[in-house]
């Protein structure tokens, strides 16, 4: 599901000052009523009306983008479970493009996730029906049911001839937002896995626990938003303003003045200037890459990994008069360089793909000196030995984190040689 949106409150009754109609506007309302009416009446078997309103809402918003879309009641509500961080299902985050469902990407811990279903697989069945053109609401409800219920997904993946094909068993899939731990003493890592009402205070909340850990001696960060398909537009802000003082962080263009806006970053609170690694991979999207792109283009952190997803556009939640809703693209977003990240996505500095690491170290076949007879033994050493940089890493069994690991504890031993030849 496209996982970007604001929250908005509005009046049943839109004020007519604020769209400006073509002049045969409501010659073609009537036409849709006209039609509407002549179903109802001459259809061969009796129809819902409030069944044939929705589909119209539907073919209205199927002729805008892949992530405009009508939510009814039900999905209008799960849609805010999600944001909650609990839901039913297989743990799917995913889009529509040019009528091909898409894999934004999955949610760690999950059953897509443990499966290895990944970013960009393209969906071309579900329970045995083809998404061709599929709507998108439609396909998250196909996705989500009953806890314990077996589903059957085949998927298309670039570089392989065949279809591949998962079963998965739903669960309730429980989100939680940030993670992580001390990698090695005096350097974190955090892992934001979507951004939910709650993400900003809780990344906050572990970097003061890794803080604390490492008694304050604190020398860099590893920021994990690798497959994190974005969410709430106001966290992914919070997060940025933790790591800058001052300037633009995002702004965002549309029709309406209301969704012209620019956010700015404040001196309250913001974290120490130590150095900082953001990971990144096609998984990455929405309010993932406004991070991303804000802290890069002020120079505030480096970007590993791989090229982001490329969704650049805002969705505004609009409640409706019967519980249902409209998700709807108002604007789009820019980095504070004036860079839209729409259907380009942001390229890391450092490109690292990822690959898969040996289960165990490979058999040590190599003689070092240490293992001579008659080895000269070292003469003990007086002052502290230099910090060895790459020795915790093989203790990481992740490649592109174990690259980012190292190259963080490069940056930090350079710097203190930097401080020591001016001392």
């Amino acid at each position: 599901m496209s996982c970007f949106w604001v929250q908005v409150a509005i009046a049943e009754q839109v004020d007519s000052t604020t769209a400006q109609p073509a002049s045969n506007a409501y010659e073609d309302i009537e036409l849709f009523t006209d039609v509407l009416a002549i179903i109802h009446r001459s259809y061969v078997e009796e129809v819902n009306i409030r069944d044939l309103i929705y589909g119209g809402i539907r073919g209205m918003l199927a002729t805008l983008d892949p992530h405009s879309s009508f939510l009814t009641p039900e999905l209008y509500e799960e849609m805010q479970a999600d944001t909650h961080g609990e839901f039913g299902g297989v743990g799917i985050e995913v889009t529509l493009d040019q009528g091909i469902l898409i894999v934004v990407s999955p949610i760690e811990g999950t059953p897509a996730s443990r499966a290895g279903i990944k970013a960009l697989d393209q969906i071309v069945r579900i329970n045995g029906k083809s998404t061709q053109d599929i709507d998108l609401m439609d396909a998250v409800r196909m996705m989500r049911g009953a806890i314990g219920e077996k589903i059957s997904l085949q998927i298309r993946r670039a570089g392989d001839e065949k279809l591949l094909n998962f079963d998965l068993m739903r669960e309730v899939i429980q989100v939680h937002s940030v993670s992580g731990r001390t990698l090695a003493p005096g350097y974190g890592y955090a892992r934001i896995n979507q951004f939910q009402e709650r993400t900003g205070q809780e990344l906050k909340d572990l970097l003061a626990k890794i803080r604390l850990e490492n008694k304050d001696h604190f020398k860099g960060l590893i920021l994990d938003l690798r497959n994190n398909p974005g969410g709430l537009l106001d966290q992914a802000v919070e997060v940025s303003d933790m790591f800058l003082s001052k300037g633009l962080i995002v702004y965002t263009k549309g029709r309406d003045k209301e969704n012209q806006l620019r956010f700015q970053a404040s001196a309250s609170g913001t974290e120490p200037d130590y150095p900082l690694i953001l990971l990144i991979n096609e998984g990455s999207a929405s309010a993932s890459e406004i991070v991303a792109g804000a802290l890069h283009d002020h120079g505030r952190a480096l970007l590993l990994g791989e090229k982001t997803f490329g969704k650049g556009s805002v969705q505004t939640i609009i409640p409706l008069s019967d519980h249902s809703g409209l998700r709807l693209t108002t604007a789009l977003y820019y980095t504070p360089s004036g860079t839209s990240i729409q259907a380009r996505g942001i390229t890391p500095d450092i490109e690292v793909a990822q690959i898969e690491l040996p289960a165990a170290p490979a058999a040590k076949g190599h003689y070092r000196e240490k293992d001579l007879e008659h080895h000269f033994k070292a003469e003990s050493m007086k002052s502290k030995p230099t910090e060895n940089i790459s020795s915790d890493s093989d203790q990481i069994h992740d490649y592109q984190l174990m690259r980012a690991f190292d190259l963080l504890k490069g940056v930090g031993y350079f710097q203190q040689i930097k401080v020591g030849q001016t001392l």
